[in-house]
């Protein structure tokens, strides 16, 4: 086992893996439009990649499990708002 591997738990079984070092080439939002006029724009943040030793059985590429968080920036027309309770 390389020093830089370890366990993780993938479809119920114990499989090594080792964490990948990247750079972000480009983080896109994706925009929608609600029906009720609400702009969502959303992306995900990636923290951590792990690439598996184990293989896709069609391609033979390497599994890889991403650790990541969605960042959410909602434009909520005004007539769906309500003043905070007790606030400014």
């Amino acid at each position: 086992m390389n020093p830089k591997q370890k366990k993780y738990n993938f479809q119920d079984k114990e499989v090594l893996g080792q964490e990948i070092d990247f750079e972000t080439e480009k983080e896109d939002w994706n925009v929608y439009i609600l029906k009720d006029g609400t702009k969502l724009k959303m992306k995900s943040v990636i923290s951590t990649i792990v690439r598996l030793e184990d293989y896709k059985q069609d391609t033979g590429d390497p599994i890889y499990l991403v650790t990541a968080s969605n960042v959410i920036i909602p434009d909520v027309p005004e007539r769906l708002k309500k003043k905070p309770k007790g606030g400014l």
